[in-house]
């Protein structure tokens, strides 16, 4: 077909719909589905050039304003994302010896998983915490534990991720006083602790503390890193649980970013300067299935948040208006039928997050709709990783798909959307009161409840399960945690308290909760007392005392 060259893009198009698109489609019809990405987006037959997209002000250049290309200017060509892969089960000292497997397979950095009772602040002996003790993560209750759990790692050396909230302070506190009792200057540390309560309230459930005291230990933690920690990451909020509850990929980026304006907006109220906390915001996204959107998604909410930083809360430092992340792959689109068939869609969902711009990455497990990650297991996924840093060419140019006219397409129609949402929690007085009055849960409700109608209609299609079936018999090895797991820990509590200052551990109790009644920062007493010998829980139930408990609204 000959074109004008001075044929407008419209017309062009429309000439070859008619003359080239047509007589082929009378021959072979389209597929009979809907043609939209996961969010309902709707996918053009062929994406066109933009019209009037200023390049500065959309795209600019990796590591230069806006950030839709890359928060450095040499991205993975400098230095490859972090590979981390999320560990932890049974005891610390189980747990020490996977995490050490592990950086001999050449992970570079640690990634702790902790059990329910840890991430809710009840010791291994509590009575809700039996059962539970180690089963999905590893169970701590004390600087002992800690210590346990490090041993022989020196973390000067080694970057850790720790994902817990509610306690995340107290964790904090114990792994800054494990790298004194190793030599380390807590100034020399590098890592992120989770530390994003307002998702625990929307999507995962393991808070302790009502909404006010919960954000004062957060930036209680700000403010004492900036100072004594210079270089850990005092957050990372995460869109990753909102998006396993089940989320879109805008509604991920949309509430993920309007929980960090409510951090950013509490930390300023707090006094702190947004160029020097803001530097050390992180954040935590999922990889979903839909590859494209997924790579439109991650430019998307780099853009968004620099907007954010910039024009709302005026900040000028570089570093403060970068959206730096972790990938997760997502659980929630594993299967236990076939559960080999995993591994493909892990190493997509990977593939997405490092054209995407990822700073680190954890690949899931094919094993882990059936329980705990094996060491096979765990292993396949790190090589994931490896294999594409080392041999799929994908780390050697950046934002490779930048430029793609769908690619941009979909970045300006996820921020579009995203600020809609944003919009929205703003007039309704921020995502705080979003959450307490069960907006945000609503939407996500909403969301999974359709995709799961999709999914059960066949507009949704998931090899294994609705399409491609078999009768199979389990085909892999589990791991199990050792039932006697849980008395041992109790019997390692019933020691320490035998041995330690009994008089210290009130001592150090009662100053904390003399200092939860007042405004001091709250960070150096944790530190006491982790170091005075208090346990996990009963720090936290002396903040119960005198914080009570969050009960959510019956909004259901």
């Amino acid at each position: 077909m000959y074109l004008e060259p001075n044929m407008k893009k419209k017309e062009q198009h429309k000439k070859w719909e008619e003359d080239i698109l047509q007589p082929a489609l009378d021959k072979f019809p389209e597929r009979k589905e809907s043609f939209t990405t996961g969010s309902g987006i709707p996918l053009p037959r062929v994406a066109l050039p933009a019209e009037d997209q200023p390049f500065a002000e959309r795209l600019g250049f990796p590591g230069e304003q806006p950030y839709t290309r890359g928060v450095y200017p040499t991205m993975h060509r400098g230095r490859l994302w972090t590979m981390r892969q999320y560990a932890g089960y049974a005891s610390a000292e189980e747990s020490n010896r996977r995490y050490r497997y592990l950086l001999e397979q050449g992970q570079t950095g640690l990634s702790v998983a902790f059990d329910l009772p840890t991430q809710i602040g009840y010791d291994a002996d509590h009575p809700l915490a039996a059962g539970e003790v180690g089963k999905v993560g590893v169970s701590i209750s004390s600087l002992r534990d800690m210590e346990a759990l490090f041993q022989d790692i020196p973390l000067d050396k080694v970057s850790t991720s720790m994902t817990i909230n509610a306690p995340a302070a107290i964790l904090l506190a114990m792994y800054i006083a494990v790298a004194k009792g190793q030599g380390v200057d807590p100034k020399t540390l590098r890592g992120t602790v989770q530390n994003d309560i307002l998702k625990e309230y929307i999507a995962r459930g393991t808070y302790i503390f009502p909404p006010q005291p919960s954000m004062r230990l957060i930036t209680d933690l700000f403010q004492y890193c900036q100072a004594e920690v210079p270089s850990w990451n005092t957050i990372s909020i995460s869109g990753y649980h909102i998006r396993e509850a089940g989320s879109t990929a805008v509604q991920e980026v949309a509430f993920t970013l309007a929980n960090g304006v409510a951090y950013v907006a509490a930390a300023v109220d707090a006094g702190l300067d947004v160029n020097g906390f803001g530097r050390r915001l992180s954040f935590f996204f999922n990889a979903h299935n839909d590859f494209l959107e997924e790579i439109a998604k991650f430019r998307a909410a780099r853009r968004l948040w620099f907007s954010l930083m910039s024009e709302r809360f005026g900040a000028t430092h570089p570093d403060a208006v970068k959206l730096r992340f972790h990938t997760q792959t997502a659980g929630s689109t594993l299967t236990a039928q076939q559960p080999h068939n995993n591994i493909v869609r892990v190493a997509l969902q990977a593939l997405a997050a490092v054209l995407g711009g990822t700073q680190s990455l954890h690949t899931n497990s094919m094993d882990e709709a059936l329980g705990l990650p094996t060491q096979e297991a765990v292993q396949i996924a790190l090589r994931t990783q490896q294999i594409l840093a080392e041999e799929s060419g994908t780390a050697n140019t950046i934002d490779p798909l930048g430029g793609s006219y769908l690619v941009e397409e979909l970045t300006d129609e996820i921020e579009s959307q995203a600020r809609k949402y944003l919009e929205e929690i703003d007039r309704q007085g921020g995502a705080l009161v979003a959450v307490e009055n069960g907006y945000i849960q609503g939407e996500i409700q909403e969301a999974a409840y359709q995709q799961q109608l999709a999914l059960e209609g066949g507009e949704i299609r998931q090899v294994g399960v609705n399409i491609y079936p078999l009768e199979e018999d389990l085909p892999l090895e589990l791991l199990s945690v050792d039932p006697t797991l849980e008395n041992e820990q109790k019997k390692r509590l019933s020691q320490l308290r035998k041995q330690r200052d009994g008089s210290r551990v009130d001592r150090v109790l009662s100053d904390l909760q003399e200092a939860a009644r007042s405004t001091d920062n709250l960070m150096p007493l944790l530190i006491d007392c982790v170091e005075g010998e208090a346990t996990l829980g009963e720090i936290t139930g002396a903040l119960r005392e005198v914080w009570g408990e969050y009960r959510p609204q019956g909004w259901f």
